[in-house]
């Protein structure tokens, strides 16, 4: 068996001085397993709604993650396309700038 001290005030252990501390004892532990009871509930709902909290906080946070993603996604699809855009125009003009060369070569060979 395992030792424990109880610590009490100087009047407190006068009042249990020739008591039975074994019957004191059994008397009490009911009250004292409803207070454990009572503060570990307590202590739980306190972590419940810390928890909920906390959850709250991440769900805004998703929810800005999946605004910013849905808008890179939509700014993505915007640059590929105007990148597209800007390939065909290049093409253009590298073919005119050809056609423009040739021209000036016959011009010079004439």
């Amino acid at each position: 068996m395992s030792e424990m001290k109880v610590i009490l005030e100087k009047e407190k252990f006068k009042s249990l001085k020739g008591r039975d501390i074994n019957v004191l004892l059994r008397e009490n532990l009911p009250k004292v397993e409803e207070t454990l009871k009572a503060e570990r509930e307590e202590f739980l709902r306190e972590k419940i709604a810390k928890l909920e909290e906390k959850l709250r906080e991440m769900e805004g946070e998703i929810g800005e993650l999946r605004e910013f993603y849905e808008k890179a996604l939509r700014d993505k699809e915007l640059m590929m396309a105007e990148r597209d855009r800007l390939r065909k125009e290049n093409e253009e003009l590298r073919k005119r700038v050809e056609e423009k060369k040739k021209e000036l070569e016959k011009v010079h060979r004439s």
